[in-house]
């Protein structure tokens, strides 16, 4: 705890999103086994053996101003329960992508996606000042494609044969965006969405 905006927070009603640093690997390593989510063949949410190499390599992307990943703090129980990231971002044409998230099982359903992508996408066309985001997800992830649909993103198209995943299974793609003109309205219907729920426990 203790992480202020100053430090390239970002802080919500129930979750904070803190620059992810490797001191956050112990923590991941133990919020990924809630529900063992590499075993879920349409991701690519590592192993806790993996994890300190998935952060390091997320800390060089960050350091080639490629993505800011983060790690998701539950203020409540004061608990790191997954991480997220802004990645492919292009300054020149004002794009980027929101992905790598992943939450443990227990902060599933719960609101705090719904806040984490708030805070995400306010920083996107509030601070870098995007023009699109990019959400992707496998075509077979069908609560991911929900969950993105119901932020408001709408879909653009399929990459075919996108990937080679690490299991040798080849990867449709899904990609959905939001543009700025669409910014006020999604911000307003998370916002609401946020309201209506119960305290997140």
């Amino acid at each position: 705890m203790g992480c202020d905006d100053n430090l390239g927070c970002l802080t919500g009603e129930h979750i904070v999103l803190e620059p992810l640093s490797l001191s956050h690997v112990a923590a991941l390593s133990l919020a990924v086994t809630d529900g063992q989510l590499w075993r879920l063949w349409f991701t690519s949410v590592p192993e806790p053996a993996q994890m300190k190499l998935y952060v390091t390599k997320a800390i060089e992307e960050k350091a080639l101003g490629q993505s800011f990943p983060f790690a998701v703090r539950d203020r409540v129980s004061g608990e790191i329960v997954g991480c997220t990231r802004i990645c492919h971002w292009e300054p020149d044409n004002r794009r980027l992508e929101i992905g790598y998230t992943w939450y443990a099982k227990g902060a599933q359903r719960t609101g705090i996606n719904t806040e984490s992508k708030l805070l995400l996408l306010t920083f996107a066309f509030e601070t870098l000042d995007a023009i699109a985001v990019e959400f992707r997800t496998h075509w077979h992830n069908q609560a991911s494609r929900q969950a993105i649909a119901r932020l408001g993103a709408k879909q653009d198209g399929v990459l075919r044969n996108h990937k080679i995943l690490k299991d040798g299974t080849i990867r449709d793609t899904v990609v959905y965006s939001i543009i700025d003109a669409e910014w006020p309205a999604v911000k307003n219907s998370l916002q609401f969405r946020l309201r209506q729920r119960p305290p997140i426990l």
